[in-house]
């Protein structure tokens, strides 16, 4: 019964409901670490040393900044520097940076 508890008290309720999502999420989270921690911090709730806090950001916004070093039309940027380049070689892993920077 314990072990159960447990198991079921690190499970998000979100993640626990889609498996794919968490799948995703944890591939998100891979690419997040090998490619974003440079500049964003590890927690990505907290700005980084280059790059601000990027938890919650959308998907729109991601594949603009990743693909194209960009914004999407309307967006104000949290802050006003243009050091993040392109980065295409990362166009496959939109999706699941998406998916790891919605978690709660």
């Amino acid at each position: 019964m314990r072990v159960w508890l447990l198991t079921l008290g690190i499970c998000s309720i979100s993640a626990c409901q889609d498996p794919a999502r968490e799948g995703l999420a944890d591939a998100g989270s891979r690419a997040y670490r090998a490619n974003c921690i440079a500049c964003h911090n590890f927690d990505p709730e907290r700005d980084g040393t280059l790059g601000p806090a990027i938890a919650g950001s959308s998907r729109e916004l991601i594949e603009a900044r990743v693909l194209r070093a960009d914004y999407p039309p309307g967006y104000t940027p949290k802050r006003d520097t243009r050091l993040m380049p392109a980065q295409p070689y990362l166009r496959g892993e939109v999706e699941s940076l998406a998916a790891y920077l919605a978690l709660p």
